[in-house]
């Protein structure tokens, strides 16, 4: 059940377990969903995407919505649990320091198909929420057969 009584120290610090989300807003009345690195720098997220789509002129100026997860990271076996954090606020187009590059690590050289040419956001989160699944240490999470 969704709650924003998640201290969002909490929140930040599962997203920093991840390096990639999704960013969601909408772009000429048409929702999209879009991949994109972040970072987490004095208590707010710095996105990196592709700038070829225009999705982060989009959401320049306008309340976006972002989520990541450990999906497909985690292993019940391993006694992890599985978590998602998602978040809303506005963002804002951004150049980030040369530390906050650094801390991205290496960019895509492509973005389907066409040369990865970075664009940034940053995002202060208003509304977070986190989800968690919690697994007995007999259960193994797998796909079906």
């Amino acid at each position: 059940m969704p709650t924003d009584e998640t201290p969002a120290p909490q929140a930040m610090e599962l997203l920093r377990r991840v390096p990639y989300g999704r960013l969601a807003t909408s772009m000429r009345a048409l929702p999209f969903l879009a991949v994109a690195r972040h970072i987490v720098s004095d208590g707010r997220i710095l996105l990196r995407m592709h700038s070829g789509f225009g999705y982060h002129e989009a959401c320049d100026g306008s309340v976006v919505a972002y989520g990541a997860d450990n999906y497909n990271a985690a292993s019940a076996d391993e006694g992890d649990g599985l978590w998602s954090v998602q978040f809303t606020g506005p963002a804002e187009i951004v150049h980030p320091c040369p530390e906050q590059e650094e801390l991205f690590g290496a960019a895509p050289v492509r973005a389907n198909g066409e040369p990865f040419a970075p664009a940034y956001l940053r995002v202060d989160p208003h509304f977070v929420t986190e989800h968690t699944l919690g697994f007995d240490a007999s259960q193994v999470v797998r796909h079906a057969a």
